[in-house]
């Protein structure tokens, strides 16, 4: 499936539909979430990417696919540990916009994670779909604490706002912010993002692991922002924005003469090329920020990353 991106009014024409409507009604939604658990446990149990490549795309595709495919490798006959994934308590944000993609934000309870406080955190997942005849599919995930997810504008009837993507009332434009922070990570510059552990916590320890005993690694980050991996945005009550978008991570490792580089069974099982001197690996790494109005600074609430390839040479 592909996901376009928005238009400056932020909306795309497709067979002429122009009527601003909800992207889905609540129980649409309800059906979509309820689609995607349903077949993300029979893949996780059989560890087959099959079985829910229909219901994912974007970056949580790209992550979930490549996940299932190394576990199918060094777990031929599925998931010795299965455990049925349960999502709970739905609370769905649904934007009112014309035309193609729509989507919408599902707030949910999941039974996989806790915090240290005992207290269940929140799976927030964006569905996407690009025409009536499209299945929703889950494009973006992320973990957040109880009262992680700002609040979003609604109108009088509950309906949510989509963010333009070129929105110039912003300090980072949406459809800009896959480059910038690619780049940001890459030398720091824009410094249009907070500190925090996605940003300045997360250049700090990939420097530390620059030049280990023996091997040197590599970092280079890609904006990942067309087609399915386009960003998605929600106005919040604010006047912001609520903001998902996708960058890809490279780590290339360099081993000195006579090191051996370690390859772990899920690397391995998604690796092309031999391992003598270097590996590479790609990773996908999908973020939800809020991107302020007028001035300060983007804050990363999450970050999803997952390994999607490996190159040996």
């Amino acid at each position: 499936m592909t996901v376009l991106s928005l238009t400056a009014s932020g909306c795309v024409t497709v067979h002429g539909e122009r009527e601003v409507v909800p992207s889905a009604t609540k129980a649409e939604a309800a059906q979509a979430l309820k689609d995607f658990t349903d077949a993300y446990n029979q893949a996780d149990k059989a560890y087959d990417p099959a079985l829910d490549e229909d219901h994912v795309t974007g970056a949580l595709g790209a992550i979930n696919q490549a996940g299932l495919k190394a576990r199918s490798v060094n777990y031929p006959d599925g998931n010795p540990q299965h455990v049925p994934l349960e999502l709970t308590d739905a609370k769905f944000t649904i934007p009112k916009k014309a035309g193609w993609p729509r989507f919408f934000l599902a707030d949910v309870d999941s039974n996989r994670d806790q915090d240290q406080g005992n207290q269940d955190n929140r799976w927030v997942l964006v569905f996407v779909r690009d025409s009536p005849d499209d299945l929703w599919q889950a494009a973006y995930l992320t973990i957040l604490a109880p009262d992680g997810l700002p609040a979003l504008k609604t109108d009088k009837d509950g309906w949510a706002e989509p963010v333009a993507p070129d929105s110039a009332a912003l300090v980072v434009a949406p459809r800009d912010l896959s480059e910038e922070y690619a780049s940001y990570m890459q030398n720091g510059k824009p410094q249009h993002f907070k500190d925090g552990p996605h940003t300045s916590g997360w250049r700090e320890s990939r420097k530390k692991d620059e030049n280990l005993p023996g091997i040197r690694t590599l970092y280079i980050d890609q904006p990942l922002d067309s087609d399915n991996f386009a960003p998605l945005g929600f106005v919040t009550a604010d006047g912001s924005a609520l903001v998902f978008f996708t960058v890809r991570n490279f780590e290339r490792q360099i081993a000195a003469k006579g090191v051996r580089l370690q390859v772990t069974p899920d690397v391995k099982a998604l690796l092309t090329g031999q391992v003598t001197s270097t590996l590479t690996k790609e990773r996908v790494s999908s973020q939800a920020v809020t991107v302020p109005e007028g001035g300060g600074k983007v804050d990363v609430l999450g970050r999803l990353t997952g390994l999607t390839a490996a190159k040996g040479s």
